[in-house]
């Protein structure tokens, strides 16, 4: 490759990374808004059904009018479609809320982040790529730095159910992962997104139908630090900041960053809420949550260093 095609991939991959870390951090920061509404005597299925429907109701429209050409799909993109909307939308959700149900959050989160592994084991076995050591590297260390995060030694006795849930959960991230790189190099980020949520929507509608939740849940308080709003009030930000924007900028990231890569990133997630829990509620970490915190972050720098170049190849050969 040449100099010039190399100066021109790394402000893309950095630039990438920028925003998968954003997306992140997004998806990171709405757990907040969410407990809250939880609190207010929301379940969690309905919480993400009035979430993920809000935001395809307010991206698609604006999409149709703005922007009608990235809603524009052919017959062959059907299957790409339902995947992403049924794994990446719906399933990651379902089955993560299913598990949290059964085992501790901190367990749940561990085993939903085995999606990294899983990616990985895609791209080395079915399209038969050699990923760089430091791949591997990055990715054990990753692994981990969540373990100690979470704290899963304080799990207790665990839940075959739930544990089937958390993993079933890490499936679906993977196809997020992998139907997201695929989809990015061919759709507009926008058209793609507002589609899987339109059809994760209507999954979530049936398996959680809004209009039979009791209409004073609407406008119960939520509370967020010292304030008291509405939920209704609430729910619209968290389709916002908390679904459209991380998913628009995720998928954005893939066009740039193999999937591989990316899907180690996704790891700062927990990270980045134990630290907003810090800040902002006053929980604090212990030793072991701190360290696991640098190693993770470690294991993320170590997945970006292989050149642009060499990950274009071993990902995309």
């Amino acid at each position: 490759m040449s100099v010039p095609e190399q100066s021109a991939r790394s402000p893309n991959r950095t630039r990438a990374t920028g925003l998968s870390l954003t997306s992140w951090v997004l998806f990171a920061s709405s757990g907040s808004l969410a407990a809250a509404v939880l609190a207010a005597g929301w379940s969690a299925a309905a919480v993400t059904s009035v979430r993920i429907a809000l935001a395809a109701v307010l991206l698609v429209p604006v999409l149709a009018v703005l922007r009608p050409r990235a809603l524009r799909f052919g017959r062959g993109d059907i299957g790409l479609l339902l995947g992403y909307g049924l794994l990446g939308v719906a399933g990651v959700q379902l089955f993560f809320f299913a598990a949290v149900a059964r085992v501790p959050v901190g367990v749940a989160m561990v085993l939903v982040n085995v999606a990294p592994a899983l990616v990985a084991l895609w791209v080395r076995v079915i399209r038969r790529t050699k990923l760089p050591g430091l791949v591997w590297l990055g990715l054990g260390l990753a692994v981990t730095g969540l373990t100690l995060v979470a704290e899963i030694w304080q799990g207790g006795h665990l839940d075959l159910v739930g544990i089937a849930a958390g993993l079933g959960s890490a499936v679906c991230s993977a196809g997020y992962f992998l139907l997201g790189e695929h989809g990015a190099s061919r759709h507009d980020s926008f058209g793609l997104t507002a589609a899987g949520l339109a059809i994760g929507a209507i999954v979530m509608i049936v398996v959680a139908p809004p209009w039979t939740l009791p209409s004073g849940l609407l406008t119960a308080p939520a509370r967020l630090g010292g304030l008291r709003v509405p939920v209704w009030l609430v729910l619209p930000v968290l389709a916002v900041f908390g679904t459209v924007l991380p998913y628009l900028a995720g998928l954005r990231a893939l066009r740039d960053l193999p999937s591989a890569m990316a899907s180690v990133l996704a790891m700062v997630e927990p990270v980045v809420a134990a630290v907003l829990a810090w800040l902002l509620l006053g929980q604090t970490l212990g030793p072991a949550q701190l360290a696991g915190a640098a190693i993770l972050l470690t294991g993320a720098v170590l997945v970006q260093l292989p050149g642009p170049e060499t990950a274009a190849r071993t990902e995309k050969s």
